[in-house]
């Protein structure tokens, strides 16, 4: 009796668990169309326009740049000598 709600148990998890990997790497399988690859390529082209339109990004990206001095500190604390003996 044991074996038998083993056996349906697999099954049930087995066939659940196959259900979900149906077509994943496929696709949809279906050709496009004239029509679809005229209408990705205007899309490109038209990304690829706006992409040129934007202007790069002279200044710097470091937020702390206003916080820290661009000079060395004039104090600056003495090397620590380690000891060894």
């Amino acid at each position: 009796m044991k074996g038998i709600y083993v056996a349906l148990a697999l099954m049930f998890l087995t066939g659940s668990a196959s259900a979900q990997a149906i077509n994943l790497l496929k696709g949809d399988g279906l050709p496009k169309t004239m029509d679809e690859i005229v209408k990705e390529k205007e899309i490109e082209d038209a990304y690829k326009k706006k992409m040129k339109e934007i202007p790069e990004q002279k200044g710097s990206s470091d937020p702390w740049g206003s916080v820290r001095s661009s000079e060395a500190p004039k104090n600056a604390p003495a090397a620590r000598k380690s000891k060894t003996q």
